[in-house]
């Protein structure tokens, strides 16, 4: 049984996407691929935004899915900036379902912690201001 939640009212998503029929695997549920993809997409606008320009993923530190996503449900991600070292950030993803575009059944299916840093135009690491908040 799926434990409903809703989502968090003290922050606004990084991505909204709604799950389609095409982002099926052979079971007919969202493939996990696209949820890592939409979980990635959500990470790298917070590091960009943090880190003020061009970054690139360097590493997934952590994926769990709780649940599965299914066609139909609105799929919002959370990103938020833990950790910016000199040239890295680390960004904690959570991702909620709603079923069937209903916000009263609403389920957290997935949390991650990705990786990245910032890069100049030459693609080589680049220092990050770590006095931002």
């Amino acid at each position: 049984m799926e434990r409903l939640t809703q989502l968090p009212k003290d922050k606004i998503p990084t991505i909204r996407v709604l799950a389609m029929p095409a982002d099926t695997n052979a079971a007919g549920d969202i493939f996990g691929g696209w949820i890592m993809s939409q979980v990635d997409m959500a990470g790298a606008i917070t590091a960009h935004d943090r880190a003020k320009g061009r970054i690139v993923t360097v590493a997934v530190n952590s994926f769990h899915f709780h649940a599965p996503v299914y066609v139909g449900d609105v799929v919002s991600c959370y990103a938020h900036v833990v950790r910016v070292g000199n040239t890295s950030l680390t960004v904690d993803i959570e991702v909620y379902a709603e079923r069937g575009r209903n916000p009263e059944q609403c389920v957290r299916v997935t949390e991650a912690t990705f990786t990245y840093v910032a890069v100049n135009q030459d693609g080589k690491p680049r220092p990050v201001d770590n006095t931002q908040s």
